[in-house]
């Protein structure tokens, strides 16, 4: 695609055309269909024209319908079906083509923009946006390198620390390390004190997470979070309140906005706020406003809106904060793609601060509809 193309030129018809693009090869590929399904289930249909795109977990990019619901049934989780019609990958404009077997290639025309709801490693780490800025394809969210960023929670922390914004102390072992100098590794994540939270440091959804409460226990947690990342974050444990804002960019060249703080209350049989907590039935409550002073508040939608111009974010990103009892604020992390169902923290924070769900979706396109393509 030619970035000096006007909207206009290249739109097929009266309706914006959008590629909904979800699933992935990696282990959060069910937690993007649960966005994904919440999506195309409020996007305007008089004013968009959907094609929901569906990467399987082998890598295939598949059409898939529009109007499947993907949710947790019991203790199944929602895949992508593998034996759809396979597509072949934007290189150089934004045209689709079905690979059909046995048909020739069927064009299915150009898009006007993607919407990436993708989670993790090879979605939300600036892998696909790569891809479609080679293409010229405008596109939903950050950039690449603000994804990159964001993903790899050990580069998020050097760069919030290095904007002049608190973080809690912490351990990188990186996978030579770990296998060849043990032992060091160890005693420094020893004088972080116990307990630790143990993370992969490229993967989300509280996926490979766990607390070591001593030396016996961090070896295991190393190990599951390596299941996931072979680079591992190991964070001393911070006493506080979990508190998340929500960052959207605004359209024409205003700052942008923070939604107000709410709080995370994680079910008492959770020992933190993992992965069940955040996605099955009851496993969380959030109180929005939350319960904190006023200066509070506005103190961390501010320090929100500077993690996300730190980073270069764009579209629309969740900051996580810990409020400790002794009144200060710690950043915690950025996600540059949170959990995007209706019901997903950064959805509800921003439709209790005014903008329900279906108009946040639309305003998501409508700012990636307005950004030039390549280098801004």
């Amino acid at each position: 695609m030619n970035s000096d193309t006007t909207n206009e030129d290249r739109r097929p018809g009266p309706r914006v055309r959008v590629a909904v693009v979800f699933g992935g090869r990696n282990s959060e590929h069910a937690v993007s269909l649960m966005g994904a399904g919440s999506v195309l289930e409020v996007i305007d249909r008089s004013r968009y024209d959907v094609v929901p795109i569906g990467i399987a977990q082998d890598g295939r990019w598949v059409l898939v319908p529009g109007s499947q619901a993907y949710a947790i049934e019991g203790d199944r989780l929602p895949s992508v079906d593998e034996s759809g019609t396979a597509l072949a990958l934007p290189s150089e404009s934004a045209s689709l083509v079905a690979l059909e077997p046995g048909e020739i290639p069927r064009p299915l025309g150009e898009v006007d923009v993607v919407f990436p709801v993708l989670h993790g490693p090879f979605g939300e780490d600036g892998t696909i946006q790569g891809l479609l800025e080679m293409a010229g394809v405008r596109y939903v969210g950050s950039g690449v390198l603000a994804s990159a960023i964001g993903m790899d929670k050990a580069y998020m922390k050097l760069v919030l620390r290095g904007a002049g914004l608190p973080v809690g102390p912490f351990v990188v072992i990186g996978d030579r390390d770990w296998r060849t100098d043990r032992a060091r590794m160890l005693k420094e994540v020893e004088e972080l004190g116990w307990p630790v939270f143990v993370k992969p440091a490229r993967a989300g959804s509280s996926q490979g997470i766990s607390k070591a409460h001593d030396a016996a226990s961090l070896e295991t947690a190393v190990e599951l979070a390596r299941e996931h990342d072979p680079k591992v974050l190991v964070e001393a444990a911070i006493t506080g309140r979990e508190i998340e804002c929500a960052v959207l960019e605004s359209l024409g060249d205003a700052v942008p906005e923070a939604s107000m703080p709410g709080e995370v209350h994680v079910r008492e049989d959770h020992e933190f706020y993992d992965f069940e907590a955040k996605y099955f039935p009851d496993g969380m409550r959030l109180d929005v406003p939350a319960d904190i002073p006023g200066e509070v508040a506005e103190t961390m939608r501010g320090m929100a809106v500077r993690a996300f111009e730190a980073l270069g974010c764009e579209g629309l990103a969740r900051v996580d904060f810990f409020f400790t009892p002794s009144g200060e604020v710690i950043v915690n992390e950025i996600n540059t793609m949170p959990g995007f169902t209706a019901q997903s923290v950064a959805p509800k924070l921003w439709a209790a601060s005014g903008l329900p769900y279906p108009e946040l979706v639309d305003r998501m396109i409508q700012l990636a509809l307005n950004r030039p393509v390549g280098l801004r």
